[in-house]
């Protein structure tokens, strides 16, 4: 009897139309970002480079999840699920800036959490922004950084910044927002790589 009236049931939902209703692909989106041009030559001969260790970046509130964020005309925050990050955001800036400083050849070596290597610097912060606005046409990332120097008798904080970057948003759809945001993360890396530079 309850067969039948499951089979019933079945049958009911199909004919409501919900069989009908398209299928929603759901694609995940690497967060990286590649040098343009050729790696600069290695600056860290004879000793002069620092080493860094760049810690797990923390996620500012709403970037725990991996769905695209958008700003919404009303102001509010739309966070995509069939649109996401291969990984939270934090997690995949961190990986990017880490590839970003180690192909800089600015630094002797760039360690990651766990290394056993000793470091001279340690990076650490917090990815507080990467959104798409199409009201204003641009894609918005924003990091905080901070520098911490570990040698004996060198000061403790090297640096504290606040990092910002936009880039233009051509377009409303997934693609787009995506290489707009893409774009204001190589900002953010490419003014952490400043940071640092200045302060050898």
């Amino acid at each position: 009897m309850n067969r039948r009236w499951l089979l019933i049931s079945l049958l009911t939902l199909a004919g409501c139309g919900l069989s009908e209703r398209p299928y929603t692909e759901k694609r995940d989106w690497p967060l990286t970002v590649a040098r343009e041009g050729a790696a600069p030559a290695d600056r860290s001969v004879g000793g002069r480079g620092r080493t860094l260790l760049i810690r797990s970046l923390q996620a500012g509130p709403g970037l725990e999840a991996r769905g695209l964020q958008t700003l919404r005309a009303d102001g509010s925050v739309q966070t995509d699920f069939y649109e996401a990050w291969t990984v939270p955001p934090a997690q995949g800036a961190e990986a990017a800036l880490r590839q970003w400083l180690e192909s800089s050849g600015a630094f002797a070596a760039v360690l990651a959490p766990g290394s056993r290597g000793n470091a001279d610097w340690i990076v650490e912060g917090t990815l507080t922004v990467l959104i798409a606005e199409p009201g204003r046409g641009v894609a918005r990332a924003a990091l905080s950084l901070v520098v911490f120097d570990q040698r004996p008798g060198a000061p403790k904080v090297l640096a504290q910044r606040r990092l910002n970057a936009e880039a233009p948003l051509n377009g409303s759809d997934a693609p787009a927002r995506v290489a707009a945001m893409r774009a204001a993360l190589r900002g953010l890396l490419e003014q952490a790589e400043q940071v640092l530079v200045s302060l050898r």
